[in-house]
């Protein structure tokens, strides 16, 4: 502990950091929540003097919005389906890898790629394998359709080609591939936390089990899952709050449409109606979005650590 003669120096040594986290983060909060509550706010007209009233009417809007249950199910959809599946496979990738000794290090580099590489970029590939791309040839007007790799693939099984993303695709097909993006997106990190929280599990465990001759399948769900519960929780928890915030991984694959040519708007979220009001300079509305999205992840969050206290082993 600190003497307190020495605490002007814990004090002096945190003062950068706490100014850049009023001005960077309390404030913005604060402000926030202040253009909420102001009827109809507009940053351009604010800074002309105008004056707004105090009350609900942005929240009332932001509601009444025809495509505001759009945006709330496509979130919420990508994250009852991604979190799950994602860390079931980081689970089983990081239990893989762990056990493997050759190579394990090179393997762990090669799945944490992903976590380093632009969301954009990576989306605009997987809009490429995922794409059926037409061209005019001759006089006739004759188009070549060339199918992505995803398609070849299914081809080359015997299946018909599917309109994944492109115009008249359907809502299954687009929120399919979101979710295969998402979920391999969401990999890495995870299996790096999961890593971690299995190196730093006894070898007694696992020895005590060899010697009684213990099923794989159950060292994993009676050893491995209760001991590395708190990572796991920690992952989950985490999961759903970048779930909420998803935005880039669409943009990166239908751009800023939000969707096929024929529905633009069709996969938009909570965080793509934000970033629409504002630059309508609807800064109002904007805010009490961000404040719905927030109190929306708060209750999420609060539910995962009720069950948390229940299910996790510490």
């Amino acid at each position: 502990m600190v003497e307190s003669k020495q605490q002007w120096k814990a004090w002096l040594y945190l003062a950068p950091a706490i100014v850049l986290l009023l001005i960077f983060t309390v404030w913005p909060i604060i402000n926030t929540i202040h253009m909420a509550f102001l009827e109809n706010y507009n940053g351009l007209k604010a800074a002309g003097g105008a004056t707004f009233n105090f009350g609900f009417a942005n929240f009332q809007k932001v509601v009444s919005y025809r495509r505001f249950t759009q945006c709330m199910q496509n979130t919420m959809l990508l994250c009852v389906i991604t979190v799950p599946i994602s860390s079931i496979l980081a689970l089983l990738i990081a239990v893989a890898l762990h056990s493997i000794k050759r190579f394990q290090k090179v393997l762990q580099t090669i799945f944490f790629l992903p976590y380093v590489t632009n969301s954009i970029a990576i989306g605009m590939v997987f809009a490429a394998m995922f794409n059926i791309v037409g061209s005019f040839l001759g006089m006739e007007s004759e188009i070549l359709v060339t199918p992505g790799i995803v398609n070849n693939i299914i081809e080359f099984f015997g299946g018909t080609k599917v309109n994944w993303i492109n115009y008249g695709s359907t809502y299954t097909a687009n929120l399919f591939v979101m979710a295969v993006y998402i979920i391999w997106n969401a990999l890495p990190f995870k299996i790096l936390i999961l890593l971690g929280g299995l190196a730093s599990i006894n070898k007694q465990y696992y020895e005590a089990a060899k010697v009684d001759s213990t099923p794989h399948w159950r060292v994993l769900t009676r050893i491995t899952v209760p001991l590395l519960s708190p990572m796991l929780a920690y992952v989950i928890i985490t999961g759903f709050i970048a779930g909420f915030k998803e935005y880039t991984s669409i943009v990166g694959i239908f751009g800023e449409s939000m969707g096929p040519a024929n529905d633009a708007g069709r996969l938009n979220t909570m965080v793509g109606f934000i970033y629409d009001s504002l630059a309508n300079n609807n800064q109002g509305r904007a805010s009490a979005a961000a404040l719905i999205l927030f109190g929306v992840i708060l209750v999420v969050t609060l539910i995962n650590l009720w069950v948390s206290k229940k299910r996790v082993h510490y």
